[in-house]
């Protein structure tokens, strides 16, 4: 069974994800899925031509905002906002753990949306991740909003 994790209303992240786990979002309604994670980062990890190409056999948007994990730039977040702006329908972003994914999507939430820094961390908190530490670039990116 995937291990999808809502942080929004229509986002959810997960660890590394596989051919199954494709079908099972399929199955839920999901119609895009973003690739966070670099190939090659491990050995037997799945290539992300593969994954996209069963995405889209699926039906599935498939879009990318790689990052090496512990570096987020601003072209992943502008990647990851981009995406998540262009879609309607149920996201899933994914990487090793889903760390990344969730910081990312706590960046271009914090970027582009409209939840406070402690709504995002609230969120990204249920989901199981700890983005605290990210709360001063959050603010920084939400700016005056």
């Amino acid at each position: 069974m995937a291990n999808f994790r809502q942080v929004a209303d229509r986002v959810f992240v997960s660890p590394q994800i596989t051919e199954d786990d494709i079908a099972e979002a399929a199955a839920d309604g999901f119609t895009l899925i973003i690739n966070n994670r670099p190939d090659g980062e491990e050995p037997g990890q799945p290539a992300n031509e593969t994954l996209q190409s069963v995405a889209n056999d699926k039906g599935l948007a498939w879009a990318t905002a790689q990052i090496t994990s512990g570096q987020p730039g601003m072209d992943a977040v502008e990647a990851m906002a981009g995406a998540l702006n262009g879609e309607d329908g149920k996201v899933l972003a994914y990487c090793r753990s889903g760390t990344r994914s969730c910081m990312l999507w706590a960046m271009a939430e914090a970027m582009t949306g409209t939840l406070s820094t402690g709504e995002i961390l609230n969120r990204a908190q249920g989901a199981g991740y700890d983005m605290s530490p990210l709360a001063p670039t959050l603010d920084h990116l939400r700016g005056n909003r």
